[in-house]
């Protein structure tokens, strides 16, 4: 009787208005879920997880892929809409339906290399691009210690035209045109800040051609805010070759500084919001979740999908505070929040290091 009553209790989930929501089982046996299409799911990730991220690493194929969330759901222009232009399906998979187009945009540049491994994933399961892109991009974050567990509404359908180009900001964008082009998708300042913290798990393969793999900080392989602490260090040098359209100095060797990054961590209207994520793991884990799930559902109709969140893996969580990297210091940041002191931080011990780069697949 206590087993039975035991069994009953675990086939009932509390959702969060307080009712009480069966589990469906899910054909293979071992899964259950919240609702039976996202038993679909499943497999998907198993093999997302083995074949596309290596057996669950935070690699370049995780990098690649959280860009190519970005890349195919910015490509949405309400204004463009309102005008009688096509602006765009937002999160859509256009940009693998229709990548002979997109990948052509000069803002995609090097972007091919992971639509031309996606695609046979889509062609393998029975699931939209849309809908694999952005599964793919919350898996891969996943595997990245620190990481916040994303959302996945499921029910993208698949999409009917290609984006048009000069919709995705490009590092060498002003401030100003990167927060117009953002607020025109219908994310603000603090939401394209925090989707930035995506670089902290990011590297540059064609900014400088030269030196493919270059990370945005330290710990590329760690969801933290080392990022918001390097990118507000002095620049010194260029990890590569100068004079690269879109790259400022950077402060350690063997690191990438977007000129956007720079600009927007120094920008009187992102400044403060841009330090506040130094060292505070908590709103780098909720900013960037609650971004990421108003960006992955860009140009959809919400109430057509399913919440299948419950198939994203739990990430490891972050066993390291953020530093001064060695041989740096509060002396070296360029401060730009005037109304905030910087956070008190720890330098790591020995002299200043060169950061190595993101070994390929």
């Amino acid at each position: 009787m206590a087993f039975k009553l035991l069994a009953s209790l675990l086939a009932l989930a509390v959702a969060s208005n307080g009712a009480l929501i069966r589990r469906v089982a899910c054909p293979d046996g071992i899964h259950t879920a919240t609702h039976a299409a996202c038993c679909a799911l499943f497999p998907i990730v198993d093999d997302i997880q083995e074949n596309l991220f290596d057996g669950g690493e935070c690699g370049e194929e995780v990098h690649e892929s959280l860009r190519l969330t970005f890349h195919d759901a910015i490509g949405f222009s309400p204004s463009l809409i309102k005008q009688g232009k096509f602006g765009g399906g937002g999160a859509d998979g256009s940009i693998i339906v229709f990548a002979e187009t997109e990948t052509a945009f000069h803002a995609n540049g090097g972007i091919d290399d992971i639509v031309g491994v996606q695609t046979p994933f889509v062609a393998k399961h029975n699931i939209t691009p849309g809908d694999f892109i952005q599964l793919a991009g919350a898996v891969g974050v996943s595997n990245c210690a620190g990481a916040p567990r994303l959302q996945f509404l499921f029910g993208r359908p698949a999409p009917t035209k290609a984006s048009p180009d000069l919709l995705i900001p490009e590092p060498f964008d002003t401030v100003d045109k990167i927060l117009a082009r953002m607020g025109d998708a219908g994310l603000s300042p603090a939401e394209v800040v925090a989707l930035l913290a995506s670089h902290s798990v990011a590297a540059a393969d064609t900014v400088d051609p030269t030196i493919p793999g270059t990370p945005f900080d330290s710990t590329p392989s760690d969801f933290d805010s080392q990022f918001f602490v390097e990118t507000q260090l002095r620049g010194t040098l260029f990890p590569g070759t100068g004079g690269n359209q879109g790259e400022v100095e950077s402060p350690l060797r063997g690191e990438i500084r977007l000129q956007s990054d720079s600009e927007l961590a120094r920008d009187s209207r992102t400044a403060c919001e841009w330090q506040s994520f130094v060292n505070n793991q908590a709103k780098v884990q909720s900013a960037f979740k609650a971004a990421m799930a108003k960006m992955a559902v860009l140009g959809q109709d919400t109430s057509k999908m399913v919440d299948c969140s419950e198939v994203i893996p739990v990430p490891k969580p972050l066993t390291k505070a953020a530093t001064f990297p060695a041989g740096l210091g509060i002396k070296d940041i360029e401060q730009a929040c005037a109304t905030t002191p910087f956070p008190t931080l720890s330098t790591d011990p020995g002299p200043v290091t060169s950061v190595p780069p993101v070994p390929p697949s």
